[in-house]
């Protein structure tokens, strides 16, 4: 049941790991990109949601795609997401010059998007970008939807459209996704965004999983994707009702990624709580009840 796409498996979006008075941790990314390394993660994603990328200046982004291709030799991707096209492109360059095996682009976002625009503007990129490249499907942060049969047009169009990640809490819509792409491309890498669907994609035919989940424990879903290759439904059924508890995780607190890194945090010890979104740091109580629900985990 192995997958031979080059994508496929488990996918880490980093946090990026930041010091009391909210600037980039190098050192901090460093190690937790090697914990990743060691949990034999199958690919890194730099900047995702979780890695906070709406909140750098570009200076720091383009820092950031530099510093990172250093500290790993795995498959490591950029998102490369803006509103500003110039700047996306600026990106992507950089992170093809440096190595990367693909970036990663939300649609255009602010501005309500249609669906003729969007085929014009992910035309543009496909015709502009000099490596592999993802779309990042995340309606409720962009106002617009990357329906199946949109992404199934540029599939054909554009070969180095290496997949897409589908942050939709609703496997119908990744499912359809893989149904419309699978007879175009058997290289076509289709995603899902929410941790719980890991499994549930790989059934439909995907490819994998983007978790938030991975940054504290990649080892729990490396597990499953060994599991999926030895098809052994036990330990599947196993993995799926512990995932299934942890995602409490986005629940505590007012903001996901400041508790994600409290997490990582209070577990691991080689970075800070730190994010620049406001008022999400957690209250005593809230960091009593992630040392309960995380602790037990090894």
């Amino acid at each position: 049941m192995k997958n031979k796409n080059e994508f496929y498996g488990v996918w880490c979006p980093s946090i990026t790991p930041m010091t009391n008075d909210g600037k980039v941790d190098l050192n901090g990314l460093r190690q937790h990109i090697s914990r990743l390394t060691d949990a034999r993660i199958d690919v890194v994603l730099l900047m995702g949601s979780i890695g906070e990328f709406a909140s750098f200046t570009l200076d720091e982004r383009l820092m950031l795609i530099r510093e990172a291709r250093g500290m790993t030799s795995g498959t490591l991707v950029a998102n490369v997401s803006s509103t500003c096209l110039n700047d996306v492109l600026w990106m992507a360059d950089e992170a093809f010059r440096t190595g990367y095996d693909a970036v990663m682009v939300l649609p255009t976002y602010y501005y309500g998007q249609t669906p003729v625009q969007l085929l014009s503007y992910f035309r543009h990129l496909g015709q502009r970008l000099n490596g592999k490249w993802f779309a990042y499907n995340f309606p409720a942060r962009t106002g617009c939807d990357l329906t199946p049969e949109l992404v199934a047009t540029l599939a054909a169009e554009f070969p180095n459209f290496a997949g897409i990640k589908d942050t939709v809490d609703c496997q119908s819509h990744t499912r359809n996704i893989i149904l419309q792409t699978q007879n175009l491309r058997d290289d076509f890498a289709v995603l899902c965004g929410y941790d719980e669907y890991f499994i549930p994609n790989l059934l439909a035919g995907g490819a994998g999983v983007i978790s938030g989940l991975n940054n504290v424990m990649p080892e729990l879903f490396v597990s499953a994707r060994e599991a999926w290759e030895q098809n052994s439904l036990v330990t599947l059924h196993e993995v799926q009702r512990e995932i299934g508890k942890f995602m409490s995780i986005y629940t505590i607190g007012e903001d996901f990624v400041t508790t994600i890194k409290t997490v990582v945090s209070r577990k691991f010890g080689y970075c800070g709580a730190t994010s620049r979104n406001f008022g999400g740091a957690l209250t005593p109580a809230q960091c009593a009840q992630v040392d309960e629900i995380f602790g037990r985990y090894r």
